[in-house]
């Protein structure tokens, strides 16, 4: 981290404020990272303040850590040389982890609060049911085990979907009012989403872009034309292996199928994809009933207060296990 005298000129005014919460006496500490801190933000806090690693999950949890401007929920968040940290905290508090809830039928909730929900979805689940009317979709399980105290309580209103076969993070609205605010955020293209792909064969740029219209035919499949819905992807290659290509994703425009349409078509489908270019997707190493595709980060304001939200997960246990195989 550098000497004493680094860390006291870059050291903000530590002063005190009062957390209405709590009831106690808060201090607040702004710090500028260096180059020699760049890593987890756990392990520089536990630096700056003498905390101990669980102390500082803790204070991260009782929302005291922010990383320009944004609100702190991961200590395995990273941060770089020039990122903005700034520490809320009574040094005489024993900040304790609050418990995590535990996966529950194909989900885990990550977040709410009166206004939102966010989970992160297991592969396997449908987000809403489909014309079939199915009971076991995604909004109906998390519906009812936010109000299984309430069952008269309308259920979580749908901001965005993923795919059945497709994990990772969604974002769901505690009423309507909440989840039109942060539609309108997705229409705007204000939201960060970043997906993890592994497509098949080995994508030769290091870096791109798959810009079209997307078409749906008689059979719901989309494909891209001369018109249709705009749809904007970006890709940047993280590893590559003998016939598969790792790659991080993010969106600018949300269309359905959006990014198997766009991999299939550059001949890149991902894999387990039995719609778009199943016969390419197949792959040996990949023998999962699912997608190898993650929604990995996910980044929005708060419909209430404006503050901004992030949120990360790991890649699952499919998506290593092909990885460590291939090294």
């Amino acid at each position: 981290m550098g000497n004493g005298k680094s860390l006291a000129l870059n050291q903000a005014l530590v002063r005190p404020h009062y957390d209405q919460d709590i009831r106690m006496p808060q201090k607040e500490l702004k710090y500028s990272i260096l180059s020699s801190d760049s890593g987890r933000v756990d392990l520089v806090v536990a630096r700056l303040l003498g905390f101990s690693r669980a102390r500082v999950r803790g204070l991260i949890d009782h929302s005291g850590v922010t990383i320009n401007d944004e609100l702190c929920t991961d200590g395995g968040v990273a941060v770089h040389e020039g990122d903005a940290l700034l520490l809320q905290y009574d040094p005489q508090r024993k900040y304790q982890e609050k418990p995590k809830e535990r996966a529950t039928r194909g989900f885990q909730v990550l977040y709410k609060d009166d206004a939102v929900v966010v989970v992160n979805k297991e592969s396997g689940i449908l987000t809403v049911p489909t014309d079939r009317r199915e009971t076991n979709s995604l909004v109906d399980i998390l519906s009812s085990h936010l109000n299984h105290n309430n069952p008269r309580r309308q259920k979580v209103s749908v901001v965005h979907r993923l795919d059945r076969d497709t994990s990772g993070l969604l974002i769901f609205g505690q009423t309507k009012e909440y989840a039109d605010i942060i539609i309108k955020q997705f229409a705007a293209r204000k939201p960060e989403r970043e997906y993890a792909a592994i497509v098949a064969g080995v994508v030769a740029k290091d870096k791109g872009t798959i810009e079209s219209f997307l078409q749906t035919d008689k059979a719901l499949n989309q494909k891209s034309g001369a018109t249709g819905e705009h749809a904007i992807t970006h890709f940047e290659v993280r590893a590559r292996y003998a016939n598969a290509t790792l790659v991080s994703v993010k969106l600018e425009t949300g269309r359905r199928n959006q990014i198997r349409v766009h991999f299939a078509e550059m001949g890149h489908p991902v894999l387990g994809d039995t719609r778009y270019d199943a016969h390419k997707a197949a792959h040996a190493g990949w023998p999962y009933k699912r997608l190898a595709l993650h929604a990995r980060i996910l980044g929005f304001n708060h419909p209430v207060d404006g503050r901004p939200l992030r949120f990360e997960q790991e890649l699952p246990r499919e998506f290593k296990s092909f990885s460590e195989k291939r090294k």
